[in-house]
């Protein structure tokens, strides 16, 4: 597909430095002497800083910032952005002042924290929300702490023997003390699929989306299964469609928490939509004029799709007729 990795979080070029995450002296001097800085990250929220513009930027810490004394005493090694070293931090321990549980706990958290110790206009953020005013190398490094910081809290234990592991390699290992096992950052790999026949695609919803959002349908591949599999396979578990021929179209690293999206169209080989209630409250067939309609606002009930999300990407590709 033309333009596969100007999607959201992929394409920046960032070089991740992996022959300097062995070496620990080397990468804690870096950070005494300012060559290193951290972003802090709460609770899969980084903290963020809009510009003049409107657009959004990460915000870097020195090591000895009063923030990160609040934060795991670990540093994720993110990599080198052009002669910076980066790291991230948990934050997650820290407790703002009256937090608004239910925003937190909703699919889109528009509620932003603000640490005392940062200065104003500095907050973190819901990078779901923000991943599309970021630039293509904060995406990434944004997207790679919030998938790593996930995976480590998630993983604190050694799931041979159940012993506390340990954070080796900059953060990129965890290592059991007790059996000596060795645990490698997680990746789980989604299909997402622009399912076309003629003129009209295929949408769905999820239970407990915003109204009227729709997107294309998605799922996770099973263990044994290609690609192709899981899309035919997916897609007629869900809506009870048959597809025939599958591509391949690109991909997105997804931090939530930890998927891979591998976006691929397939042609359908019939219409008739029969729900998995357990997967979709709805599902429908739309046409590219009343998908063009939906993109600019002016759809009476179906909203614009997300902007960074590889969903839009894929669609607003189709419509311009930029697919391969």
């Amino acid at each position: 597909m033309r333009l596969a990795e100007s999607v959201t979080f992929g394409g920046s070029g960032l070089d991740r430095a992996a022959h300097l995450r062995a070496d620990a002296a080397g990468l804690a001097a870096a950070l005494s002497d300012g060559r290193g800085t951290v972003l802090p990250i709460w609770r899969g929220k980084p903290l963020m800083q809009a510009d003049a513009s409107g657009k959004l930027r990460l915000v870097w810490l020195p090591a000895d910032h009063p923030v990160l004394a609040e934060a795991l005493a670990e540093r994720l090694f993110l990599g080198d952005d052009d002669g910076a070293l980066r790291f991230s931090a948990d934050m997650s321990a820290w407790q703002p002042d009256d937090p608004d549980s239910a925003e937190l706990d909703s699919f889109a958290d528009q509620s932003q924290q603000r640490h005392p110790a940062v200065q104003d206009g500095q907050t973190f953020q819901e990078l779901r929300l923000a991943m599309a005013r970021l630039s293509p190398r904060d995406a990434e490094l944004a997207a790679t702490a919030k998938a790593m910081l996930g995976w480590h809290r998630s993983h604190r234990y050694c799931a041979k023997c159940g012993a506390e592991s340990k954070m080796q390699q900059a953060g990129w290992q965890r290592v059991c003390p007790d059996c000596g096992a060795h645990h490698f950052p997680r990746t789980d790999p989604v299909v997402i699929m622009l399912i076309t026949h003629g003129n009209d695609l295929l949408l769905g919803r999820s239970p407990g989306w915003p109204d009227g959002m729709y997107s294309l349908l998605a799922g996770f591949i099973e263990p044994g299964e290609t690609v192709e599999a899981a899309v035919r396979r997916e897609v007629f578990e869900e809506s009870g469609v048959r597809v025939g021929r599958v591509d391949y179209l690109a991909s997105q690293p997804w931090p939530y928490p930890s998927s891979l999206m591998m976006g691929c169209r397939g042609e359908a080989l019939s219409r008739d939509i029969t729900l998995d209630p357990a997967e979709l409250e709805d599902a429908l067939w739309i046409s590219r004029e009343d998908l063009t309609s939906a993109f600019a606002g002016l759809h009476p009930t179906l909203k614009p799709a997300r902007k960074g999300a590889i969903a839009q990407f894929i669609m607003e590709n189709w419509l311009a007729d930029r697919l391969d």
